[in-house]
């Protein structure tokens, strides 16, 4: 589900969990802890999250990342010297 022209305004959760690829729970979980914000639509409260939240949540983890690598340089001595790198890498 790409984001962008023509695309829709509101997410479901499933379609936000396929583009960041991951599961619709985490994807619930981010909803209801705060860190994505969404809304709940219609008399059943079908959750829905607005493309440009999505968007704005991806720019504050990239933001975020930054910030981590710039205080932890790769290369430091850390207590996880010698431990492998994580799967996804």
């Amino acid at each position: 589900m790409p984001l962008g022209p023509g695309a829709s305004r509101f997410l479901h959760l499933a379609d936000v969990a396929e583009i960041l690829n991951i599961s619709a729970k985490q994807t619930y979980a981010l909803v209801r802890r705060g860190d994505l914000k969404a809304v709940k639509i219609g008399r059943r409260g079908a959750w829905r999250v607005e493309s440009s939240e999505l968007e704005a949540y991806i720019e504050r983890l990239y933001s975020e990342t930054q910030t981590f690598i710039a205080e932890h340089p790769f290369g430091e001595l850390t207590d996880d010297v010698g431990s492998e790198p994580p799967e996804d890498l």
